[in-house]
């Protein structure tokens, strides 16, 4: 496995250079400002991410605006309480994605941000607390605990909100694969488990971030 550095030079190389590279690279928020971020915010983001999974991303971005009416704002305790005439009333609703399932997850996931609330005081100091060292646990609680949230969505969610993070995408497996970390899309617990290792090192290597090393990753293929 190469060292960071070495990793950083061709993705330098392939886009004109280091002042280039960086220019594209993004840092995480900090701790005290993922904390600061309300739970109704988390919500909308899980949802967002949930109804743009394989779907035109573009479209639910136009309509944002019926999704945050008709779900009243992504109000926690609103939203925890659905039932079954107000699914019947969203399933029906011109102004967002009528994807039953989907429309279900909210609910589903508003369950669960007031679960991390009760346990850390809000969801956002619950995914600011968690150490990016272990971010494939954090990969897991959102797909064991949260609706449709497995698979990318989670990590996509979470990148958006600004927590720092790795998205196994096609070119960051990639360059994994290259490296020897995996052989292919990495899935099973041990397969993580080894990219979560080879993130360690190269941020103890570097001391950046998942965040930019997962696009430095990106860049170099």
């Amino acid at each position: 496995m190469r060292s960071f550095d070495e990793i950083y030079e061709i993705a330098a190389a392939r886009k004109g250079g280091a002042e280039a590279l960086e220019a594209q690279l993004s840092t995480p928020k900090s701790a005290a400002e993922l904390a600061a971020i309300p739970d109704d915010r988390w919500l909308a983001a899980m949802t967002r991410g949930v109804f743009q999974a394989g779907f035109n991303w573009k479209v639910v971005e136009n309509m944002w605006p019926g999704f945050e009416a008709a779900f009243d704002g992504f109000d926690i305790g609103r939203c925890a309480m659905l039932n079954d005439e107000d699914f019947d009333r969203l399933v029906s609703d011109t102004r967002i994605i009528r994807h039953g399932a989907k429309i279900k997850s909210v609910q589903q996931n508003a369950v669960f941000v007031r679960e991390l609330a009760a346990q850390s005081g809000s969801a956002g100091k619950a995914f600011a607390d968690w150490p990016s060292t272990d971010f494939i646990g954090l990969m897991e609680l959102l797909r064991k605990r949260g609706s449709r949230l497995g698979g990318a969505t989670g990590p996509y969610c979470l990148r958006a909100m600004g927590k720092d993070s790795f998205i196994l995408s096609q070119s960051v497996t990639g360059r994994l694969i290259a490296e020897g970390v995996v052989d292919r899309q990495p899935s099973s617990k041990k397969a993580l488990a080894d990219v979560q290792s080879a993130f360690n090192i190269w941020m103890q290597q570097s001391g950046r971030s998942l965040t930019e090393i997962s696009r430095v990753l990106a860049m170099s293929l």
